[in-house]
């Protein structure tokens, strides 16, 4: 009797012991689960319109900083190209748009969650001219002195639509059609101008801010365009949903803003 009770508590002991074994095997593995998940490095790509170069460049640095295990790729170029690509499947996370009307298409075909995107910024419309320009363009009607007048293609640079209806605006644009050159988006624009190819071109303000080698010329009303607006918000198809949004989220903060504000965006009232 002795020894069958012996050999019970023998094995229940080796049991336990086994047990506790297996419970602190499972608890390393969830510890090295948990950290090799916090270690994993995730890249978003962002698609953005050319004139958020500088701004959002600005704003990586300080973002990867605070957020190691995040890459941010950008893809910078005219918001009409950047919003076929994303309507033909590219592989986007985050759309950064320079005009409401290519961000409320992909909304509209269900690309992008209306809860999952925000109006953001503002920005002016400028004419500008080479910095030491001697032909004497101050306004928009001067035009007509220009041999060259470089403008974002209206059907996919936003600039160069608010451009067009500008000029449409104050008349001066069946004068001076036949002098446009076209650019693929408005940073093509401002280096058409930068290098004397052109003698003048419509950008942002925040365009020609960036720029030593241009001076802005005239700057455009504000009721002779539509309102220049920039929305930005998630893809419904990213397959980092939690990234994407952290980085949403972060364009929203007021360092972010302060940041977009630097280099001349306007804070939407």
């Amino acid at each position: 009797m002795k020894k069958s009770t012996l050999f019970c508590l023998t094995m229940m002991l080796f049991v336990l012991a086994l047990s506790g074994c297996s419970t602190k095997e499972q608890s390393n593995q969830t510890e090295d689960k948990k950290k090799a998940d916090s270690d994993k490095k995730v890249e978003l790509t962002i698609s953005a319109a050319a004139s958020l170069q500088d701004a959002l460049t600005d704003i990586k640095g300080k973002f990867e900083k605070e957020h190691p295990a995040i890459t941010l790729n950008y893809n910078f170029g005219a918001s009409g190209a950047l919003q076929q690509q994303i309507s033909q499947g590219a592989p986007v996370d985050l759309f950064f748009s320079a005009a409401e009307d290519k961000f409320q298409k992909l909304v509209q075909d269900g690309l992008i969650e209306k809860k999952n995107g925000k109006d953001l910024i503002g920005n002016d419309l400028v004419l500008v001219v080479p910095k030491h320009s001697t032909k004497g363009i101050k306004t928009f009607e001067d035009l007509e002195k220009a041999d060259k007048i470089a403008l974002g293609t209206p059907e996919s640079v936003p600039a160069g639509q608010y451009g067009k209806q500008t000029l449409d605006q104050l008349h001066v644009w069946k004068s001076i059609e036949g002098k446009v050159v076209y650019g693929k988006d408005v940073r093509q624009v401002l280096t058409y101008v930068e290098t004397n190819n052109v003698d003048a071109g419509i950008v942002y303000k925040t365009d020609a801010l960036a720029s030593q080698r241009v001076k802005i010329a005239a700057a455009a009303a504000d009721n002779t365009h539509d309102p220049i607006i920039y929305p930005a918000g998630v893809i419904k198809a990213t397959t980092h949903p939690k990234e994407a949004q952290l980085f949403f989220d972060y364009l929203q903060k007021d360092p972010s803003m302060k940041t977009l504000e630097k280099y001349g965006f306007k804070k939407i009232q």
